[in-house]
């Protein structure tokens, strides 16, 4: 007995040695879960994901927290961090598939410590996409001096940028970047979009790399909201006319809209553009495949311009024409989206009539960015009151419905009272992701809830960082997230090396 006493005791000194700090043995027990930021309590996570560092946030002086699992326990504490050693952590996810890690933190203030109730960290079997990409942008209206496309590996917290627009600016040009897309999850063919100064849509075709111009005679613009095939070298494109107007009041800020908006289908190989819709009274934008390459999905609005202001008692107020872009603005909250599909034949290249298959305008709302699960079966996809930019609309959320039902399934777990928008699907479809300003309203950052084969909805956890306190001081917003099966293999150089080229590739349209 009194080995094992002495055995016991050594090991806890070598814990402490080894950065293991001691569980206080007096305490007083509090019966509520800890806040913690992020916030990891009762949530479930990928068996691959890196370490879900926090810090407490109840005003201590010091914070330690034990994690128990199947086949043993540590402890770690930095002040009011939590700080999980790397090595230890992936012993402990391999330990715990299919089960959970215990967590118990005890906090230290005015010398006396508490036990707070002990939360679980459920760890999936299914493994998320040790990659994703993003771009990340100050969260204003119209500067854009420092723009990055970054790719972060999901399994630790290293992190590259893909291109930056600082590489090819100067103090009288410059170049706005956005919109990276990927042909199913893999990067050997994927592009981006660089606008305004030496502006083009960056192809990654194979080995080639080249900046085209899809701008034609006969289109709205160049491509700008993309989705490449899953297996065909072809992307739909959504070409826009889009404007930004601002509130004086309103709580959301700003308003994006488009007021024309077209859909094309860019063969790569064959440097064609052709229309897929270009109605003149409807609004389509946001296409997305089907996993099999048989469906295109997209969204649309059916909006009218009258060339006068709006009317009131159906009566013309005022008889003078005004543009588009007015009209719009005026008009912004009539413009509400819905989610159609046309089908697609991959041998002729050719698309059927569009079918509705989600009116969110029966229920006065909008829906946009729609995305497809890896079986097919699930659709998710951004709702807010109008418009197509859910971002900035502090009541917009986050839907999912099952397509062999149409019934749309509990998202409470996924959303928050604030902004959500952008979700996408894992490669595996266990896992959806999406933008958030659930922090502070104004930031946009990555949350990740798992998608179980129940088709239910767990809850939504925060992208994890090395520092607890690195939202608290990163000061840029999370755009666009994208799930990857393999990193982006062209470096940042090769890549401005082509951007330079004042020359891009000009597209040709196929009537």
């Amino acid at each position: 007995m009194k080995l094992n006493i002495l055995s016991a005791a050594m090991l806890i000194a070598l814990m402490t040695a080894c950065g293991h700090p001691s569980v206080p043995s007096s305490y007083t027990s509090k019966n509520e879960t800890p806040v913690i930021f992020p916030d990891y309590t009762d949530v479930t996570i990928p068996c691959n994901i890196a370490p879900t560092n926090f810090a407490v946030q109840d005003g201590s002086d010091e914070a330690v927290a034990r994690f128990t699992f199947n086949g043993g326990e540590y402890t770690y504490g930095d002040g009011a961090k939590i700080s999980i050693d790397e090595d230890e952590w992936k012993e402990m996810l391999q330990a715990s598939k299919g089960k959970d890690i215990k967590v118990d933190v005890f906090t230290k203030k005015d010398g006396k410590w508490t036990a707070y109730k002990t939360f679980s960290i459920n760890v999936a079997e299914e493994e998320i996409d040790p990659y994703i990409s993003y771009r990340l942008i100050q969260p204003s209206y119209v500067a854009y001096e420092d723009l990055t496309i970054n790719q972060r590996n999901m399994t630790n917290y290293d992190q590259d940028i893909v291109y930056s627009n600082t590489s090819v600016m100067n103090e009288e040009e410059g170049q706005c970047i956005n919109c990276h897309s990927y042909q199913n999850f893999k990067t050997d063919h994927m592009l981006f979009h660089m606008r305004q100064a030496l502006g083009g849509t960056m192809i990654v075709n194979g080995d080639k790399i080249e900046k085209v111009d899809l701008k034609t005679d006969e289109t709205l613009s160049a491509g700008v909201y993309p989705a490449w095939h899953p297996t065909l070298n072809v992307i739909a494109f959504s070409t826009n006319k889009t404007g930004q107007s601002f509130h004086t009041k309103d709580v959301a800020k700003i308003e994006v809209q488009d007021t024309q908006s077209d859909l094309i289908l860019y063969d790569v190989d064959k440097n064609e553009v052709t229309h897929i819709a270009n109605d003149d009274d409807e609004l389509e934008v946001f296409p997305t495949w089907s996993p099999d390459g048989k469906t295109l999905y997209y969204c649309s609005a059916h909006f009218v311009y009258t060339g006068h202001k709006p009317v009131v008692d159906s009566t013309i107020i005022d008889t003078a024409t005004i543009e588009k872009e007015t009209e719009m603005i005026l008009r912004y909250k009539e413009c509400k989206y819905d989610i159609y599909k046309k089908s697609f034949n991959p041998s002729t290249r050719t698309f059927g009539e569009r079918e509705l298959v989600y009116s969110a305008t029966e229920n006065q709302k909008s829906a946009t960015l729609p995305r497809i699960s890896a079986d097919g079966r699930y659709m998710a996809f951004a709702e807010g009151g109008w418009g197509c930019f859910h971002i900035w609309h502090p009541e917009a959320d986050i839907q999912i419905i099952d397509l062999n039902t149409g019934k749309k399934i509990d998202v409470k777990a996924l959303n928050s009272s604030r902004a959500e928008s952008y979700p996408v699907w894992s490669s595996n479809g266990r896992w959806i992701m999406c933008e958030s300003r659930r922090d502070d309203g104004n930031y946009t950052r990555p949350y990740i809830a798992y998608f179980d084969k129940q088709g239910k909805v767990h809850k939504a956890f925060e992208l994890p960082q090395k520092d607890p306190y690195f939202y608290t001081f990163f000061l840029r917003s999370f755009n666009r997230p994208e799930f990857m099966v393999e990193p982006v293999k062209v470096s940042a150089q090769e890549f401005t090396s082509v951007a330079k080229n004042p020359e891009a590739k000009k597209a040709v349209f196929k009537k």
